[in-house]
């Protein structure tokens, strides 16, 4: 991704030099670089907030009971890996932080469950079940969207969640099956 990025700018530059607007080019880059800085210091207050709920429900026990609430169905998604504490405590934290809509709290405690996978099972469909689950996952309280959207500006930050609520149940969706329907095809294949 990096190697796009970079081929990206030196082609605006070339063109820029080329065009005779180097002087615009220089000007939207710097103008994009101070933007950028403020998005991501406005995001990094609530996605401190909503870490520091999901590191509070941990340390009180909660990733334990929602542990217990997701169990019937973590059960059915991760047959194999349903039997480990452990591994199940790791993809509640995914899920509990992908449901306040917190993709980046959610990263380690999904990489976390995918080492123990691997670690522990050595199978892939486990794995390839939690890579659906968490990158096309549910999100109760879009709360990055929502604190991205105020910092530029929406009068009503959360006014999408609606919206969001059906794309990511969609998406979920499309995700499970899809992976039904390969495992199918894998079985019937032997």
């Amino acid at each position: 991704m990096s190697f796009i990025w970079t081929l990206m700018a030196i082609a605006s530059f070339i063109y820029g030099a080329a065009a005779g607007t180097l002087d615009a080019v220089s000007s939207a880059a710097m103008e994009g670089a101070e933007e950028a800085v403020k998005v991501v210091i406005s995001l990094a207050g609530a996605i401190c907030l909503w870490s520091g709920v999901t590191e509070v429900i941990s340390r009180t026990g909660g990733i334990r009971a929602l542990s217990r609430v997701f169990a019937p169905v973590l059960r059915r998604l991760f047959k194999e890996s349903s039997s480990d504490p452990e591994i199940m405590d790791a993809i509640s934290t995914n899920m509990a932080a992908n449901l306040l809509g917190l993709g980046n709290a959610a990263t380690p405690s999904g990489i976390r469950a995918a080492t123990l996978i691997c670690r522990k099972n050595r199978t892939v469909e486990d794995l390839c079940t939690l890579v659906v689950i968490n990158t096309s996952s549910i999100q109760l309280i879009p709360t990055t969207i929502a604190a991205l959207r105020g910092s530029l500006g929406a009068s009503s930050p959360f006014d999408v969640t609606p919206a969001i609520w059906c794309a990511s149940v969609f998406a979920l969706s499309v995700g499970l099956l899809s992976l039904a329907s390969l495992r199918w095809v894998a079985s019937k294949r032997g």
